[in-house]
């Protein structure tokens, strides 16, 4: 019985210690803050809130549900790419990293980034899944997905409905009353200031460039301009551009526009009830339906709505859109971890609903038409945005250090603090030289 009990000893001793019994490890690096002290141990993904609480909840369930995959992750600094270039340039990169679908291309031209189709397709998640949005925007000019899209994201016109009504700018059915023209907008605005005293938009001009910049694309997009018709030059001296930077110049002048707000004192001047539409993204829905639930306050007082750009050009409706993604850095790998990448990256696939919680549009079809999608608040009237959105083309780079370009022209020409000929030339200038020296 001794001799019975010690081998078997042995034999769990060495089962433990065989390579075949343990877990596949994964490096994965992601932006969207910490939140440990909250949500380091939650694996209930349904009781996390916010970006931060979801994404950390679920990975914490996914290292539950598979114990044959541990994923050790890293929290880094929004965005984080100055550090993924020098992991990548050291050989040190992460398995897998969140990566904007914009800046794909910057590692993807460089062949830093595994095509992901035949590990999508292994795992049953197919790019027909996508929604439009997010297919544009993890495909690549060589046909294949760089990227495992998680969500579209955008700016929106939230409203403050109260200061809607006080202005008379609401429909018959209790919807806010949107410009359809350039004309109808600058006749709106100053509507709202004759009747609420406030300015019509709450937009961030100090330290903000990425909300500027893409206010041009959008309406760049919404008159047909193919202004990056060659990835490596851009064409923004145009007719096109100078009525965008004009309308936004002449509602900064008019007083209709908040002077000096830097993106957070932006928001807490919406919160105030210190203008009627607050130019932001997205991510900011659930904060923004949470106050308007909330007695006393703002938002609470005559309700809050968020729409999409109104088309206010005879174009395309279209507006620009990013979205979040999963891309897994170029090494030599084993079966085995492949297979736990292709595992991790459909986890999130399936699980697309709960990210959808933070106020990003889901990237997949079906998330998107669902019941439990369109009971989310204000999902009615975001939804289109998975078809009209619309990123920069593919093979565009460094589309981060573009829109500051943009943004701080933009910035300067709406301000009035440079002629808006001048602004659009040198912004048009300086990112030339940007894309000349890649």
């Amino acid at each position: 019985m001794k001799t019975i009990l010690l081998t078997a000893v042995s034999a769990g001793v060495m089962m433990l210690a065989s390579p075949s019994f343990a877990a596949t490890e994964l490096t994965v690096q992601r932006f969207f803050g910490a939140c440990d002290a909250d949500f380091g141990t939650n694996t209930d993904v349904t009781k996390a809130v916010g970006e931060c609480g979801i994404i950390t909840s679920m990975i914490n369930k996914f290292n539950a549900d598979n114990p044959d995959v541990h994923v050790s992750v890293t929290t880094v600094e929004w965005p984080g790419y100055d550090q993924l270039t020098a992991q990548f340039a050291s050989g040190d990169a992460p398995d897998i990293v969140t990566i904007h679908e914009s800046v794909l291309s910057d590692y993807q031209s460089k062949g830093l980034l595994l095509p992901l189709d035949d590990v999508l397709m292994s795992v049953g998640v197919t790019p027909d899944s996508f929604t439009d949005a997010a297919r544009n925007g993890v495909t690549k000019d060589d046909g294949k997905i760089y990227g495992l899209p998680i969500d579209t994201w955008s700016l929106l016109f939230h409203i403050n409905m109260d200061l809607f009504k006080k202005a008379e700018l609401v429909n018959a059915d209790g919807t806010p009353k949107l410009p359809t023209s350039v004309d109808e907008l600058l006749a709106e605005a100053k509507q709202f200031k004759e009747r609420t005293g406030k300015p019509y938009f709450i937009q961030p001009t100090a330290n903000e460039t990425a909300n500027l910049a893409w206010n041009l694309y959008s309406y760049l997009f919404q008159q047909n301009s193919d202004f990056f018709a060659d990835p490596k030059h851009v064409k923004l001296n145009t007719p096109e551009a100078k009525k965008v930077v004009e309308m936004f110049r002449t509602l900064y002048t008019s007083g209709d526009i908040t002077p000096n707000l830097d993106y957070g004192t932006g928001i807490n001047a919406f919160l105030a009830g210190d203008g009627g539409v607050h130019l932001n993204g997205t991510w900011v829905i659930g904060d923004y339906t949470a106050a308007s639930e909330k007695a006393g306050t703002a938002l609470n007082a005559g309700g809050y709505a968020v729409y999409p750009f109104p088309q206010l050009f005879a174009g395309d409706q279209a507006q620009y859109a990013d979205g979040h993604s999963w891309a897994v850095s170029q090494k030599e790998r084993t079966p085995e971890q492949l297979a736990a990448i292709g595992k991790f990256l459909k986890f999130f696939a399936d699980n697309d609903f709960e990210w959808s919680r933070t106020g990003h549009l889901p990237a997949y079809k079906a998330v998107l038409a669902s019941d439990a999608f369109k009971a989310l608040p204000h999902r009615d009237t975001l939804a289109p945005l998975a078809a009209l959105g619309r990123p920069l083309p593919s093979a565009v780079q460094r589309r981060f250090a573009i829109q500051d370009i943009v943004g701080e022209e933009m910035n300067a020409a709406e301000t009035g603090q440079k002629d808006t000929d001048a602004a659009l030339a040198d912004a048009e200038t300086r990112i030339n030289e940007l894309l000349t020296n890649l």
